[in-house]
């Protein structure tokens, strides 16, 4: 069977991954963000690195199904570009900023470019959903 056929269920598959991945950083944000213990718990870390994995996995999958060529999707090269930036801004978020303030401002960061990183994939293009505003 060929993996073109599986095309729809790895999409959906991806999409499913991203708001998976994007809504327990952000409750796992908030837990930090009123000092809660559970959201740093070994298994919500593990179920993070997972559904990330799951997730790139996907995207690969997404990548062969399309046979896609990605020389020339400068939307996708914007989104990989941000990718360690939203998992460096999530890091200071969770772990690494000094203070609340510092904590919540990085989550509030992270959770801009994973919101602009959807943007650009949901409209193929750089600027994502604001390529409009640009005229």
């Amino acid at each position: 069977m060929a993996l073109t056929e599986h095309y729809f269920a790895l999409k959906h598959a991806h999409m499913g991954f991203v708001y998976l991945s994007g809504s327990l950083f952000a409750v796992r944000g908030l837990g930090a963000l009123a000092g809660a213990r559970w959201a740093m718990l070994k298994p919500l870390r593990i179920a993070s690195v997972l559904i990330d994995t799951l997730l790139v996995t996907a995207a690969l999958l997404v990548l062969a199904a399309l046979q896609f060529q990605p020389l020339g999707a400068s939307w996708l090269w914007v989104k990989l570009a941000l990718l360690p930036v939203y998992v460096a801004l999530g890091t200071f978020a969770l772990k690494r900023a000094r203070s609340t303030g510092q904590r919540a401002l990085y989550w509030l960061l992270a959770l801009a470019v994973f919101g602009f990183m959807i943007s650009v994939a949901r409209a193929h293009h750089p600027l994502g959903l604001l390529h409009g505003l640009a005229g």
